[in-house]
């Protein structure tokens, strides 16, 4: 045999004693249905560039599964798209399922591997210490008082455009939290702690869903230089990182110089570093809390500002509904008074318009990606060790099987017999995320958006604006498409129920005075 003949043959052999290694610990079971796969690519120019919550649940009606397999450039993706997929392996399997995939373009590329969701467990148990359901009640008297300002900043300001609102209750989300983490006063308007917010998170909500950025399928993408031609990422992510360091750094700092000079208000951070001194590891222990504090900021501005927004928008949808909730609170509560957390048992109606509008448009689409660390089978499935586990809550949260008609607002649907329906998940057990993943500040986010949704039902009117004929202005129902969506700008009329309720606002703005 000639010599070429040889090293071909043993080449040969070499392959295939590569790919029978590879092969073996490989179940022989089939992957998820999912879309066409080219050679090499996969799926590379499947992937859509918004909205991809949409297009995952076509996939998944097409493919009549509620589990997808997706490959992008050799990036193994499941897509869930049901409560049962989701329970069974976020939940059930969270041993092998709560890792994070790697996320080049956010953690290496954008410097955000400080955040929660992609801390260690020292970060976690800390955040929990701080916001379980008993410790976070602490922070009622604090969402109060912001409330109460939202209400007299609505009445004072009487205009149409509920992106100047927005505006505003993102400056009452920044307040809660930034008083609470740092122990620092937010302007009520234009606010450099609250602008530098808006632009970092930009980054980070366009960079966190799957297949946004091809690093993140060809990781080696991440060491071309930010000059060559076609590195735009890398020019986007150099700013993007100078801002995301920035909401690490900067209030952490001026939270420190307050607490040295004597003068600083409680905060998380004041506690979080008087623990640190009497630990073996000060610096890391100072890392923690600053990295958690971060954390906290992060967390309760974009998602609370979202979710009060739809609510607005929701209620345009269904007048109906506003007028059942709000006799319902003037049935419990009266009109002597703001609502209450202890009122909350008794208002059932309150909590299903609520729960209704976080599942007809909900925050978050898609939740955080997963990683699976090891291979597993679900339903007959193979599931790749390494792959990126993308929860599609969207298609959970419009699943018609369990939520008839569900692009209409119906509170009704979580009730029976005038109480809450537990036979009917709401948003609030979906939204959050999933297994040892849940978010643990979930328990303030919920209470914050509950205080300020009833108080604006019991003290205002919200409607759809005439225009100069007397036509009604219909909103577009549109959404800006990142990891946390918003609506567009629109419209509306925000006007007080009464001159009554207009005393409630004036009294509780005078009461919060004098706290």
């Amino acid at each position: 045999m000639s010599i070429p003949y040889i090293y071909g043959a043993a080449g040969g052999a070499l392959v295939i004693a590569v790919y029978y290694l590879m092969q073996r610990g490989k179940s022989r079971l089939p992957l998820p249905p999912g879309p066409k796969k080219l050679p090499l690519v996969g799926n590379l120019f499947d992937m859509p560039s918004t909205f991809e919550w949409i297009t995952y649940m076509e996939w998944s009606k097409k493919c009549n599964s509620d589990i997808l397999h997706l490959d992008v450039a050799g990036t193994s993706i499941i897509v869930l798209s049901s409560t049962e997929a989701a329970e069974e392996l976020l939940v059930k399997r969270a041993a092998i399922y709560s890792d994070r995939a790697p996320l080049v373009m956010v953690n290496e590329l954008m410097g955000w591997n400080y955040l929660l969701a992609f801390m260690k467990y020292a970060h976690r148990k800390l955040f929990h210490d701080v916001f379980n359901a008993v410790a976070a009640q602490r922070f009622r008297p604090l969402e109060r008082k912001v409330c109460h300002e939202v209400l007299y900043d609505f009445l004072q300001k009487p205009d149409h455009d509920v992106h100047g609102r927005v505006q505003r209750v993102l400056s009452m989300a920044a307040k809660v939290v930034m008083s609470a983490a740092y122990g620092i006063d937010v302007l009520p308007s234009d606010d450099p702690y609250v602008g530098l917010a808006e632009k970092a998170l930009a980054g980070l909500l366009t960079a966190v869903p799957p297949g946004r950025f091809l690093v993140e399928s060809i990781p080696l993408l991440k060491y071309v230089p930010a000059w060559f031609p076609g590195a735009g990422f890398q020019r986007q992510a150099l700013e993007w990182k100078r801002l995301a360091l920035e909401m690490l750094d900067k209030p952490f700092v001026v939270a420190k110089q307050q607490i040295a000079s004597g003068k600083a208000p409680h905060s998380f951070v004041m506690d979080g570093l008087r623990m640190a001194q009497e630990s073996e590891d000060k610096a890391y222990q100072e890392q923690v809390v600053q990295n958690t504090a971060a954390t906290m900021w992060t967390a309760a501005t974009d998602t609370t500002v979202s979710a009060l927004a739809t609510f607005i928008l929701a209620i345009l949808s269904n007048p109906e509904a506003q007028k059942k909730a709000q006799a319902e609170i003037d049935a419990v509560v009266g009109t002597d008074r703001l609502p209450d957390w202890h009122d909350e048992p008794n208002l059932p109606y309150v909590a299903a318009l609520m729960r209704e509008s976080m599942r007809w448009m909900n925050v978050t689409p898609i939740a955080i990606p997963h990683y699976l660390a090891v291979e597993d089978e679900y339903k007959g499935y193979r599931l790749p060790a390494g792959s990126v586990v993308v929860p599609n809550v969207w298609a959970i949260l419009h699943d018609e099987t369990i939520y008839p008609d569900p692009y209409s607002v119906k509170p009704e649907r979580y009730l029976l017999d005038g109480k809450l329906n537990p036979n009917i998940p709401g948003p609030d057990t979906l939204l959050f995320g999933f297994g040892r993943r849940i978010c643990p500040g979930r328990h303030m986010a919920s209470s914050s958006v509950w205080i300020t949704i009833a108080s604006i039902l019991a003290t205002f009117d919200i409607t759809k604006p005439v225009d100069d004929a007397g036509k009604v202005i219909e909103p577009s129902y549109e959404y800006v498409a990142h990891l946390v969506v918003m609506p567009l700008p629109y419209k509306c009329s925000i006007k007080p129920r009464s001159e009554k309720a207009i005393a409630l606002i004036k009294a509780s703005i005078n009461q919060t005075n004098k706290i």
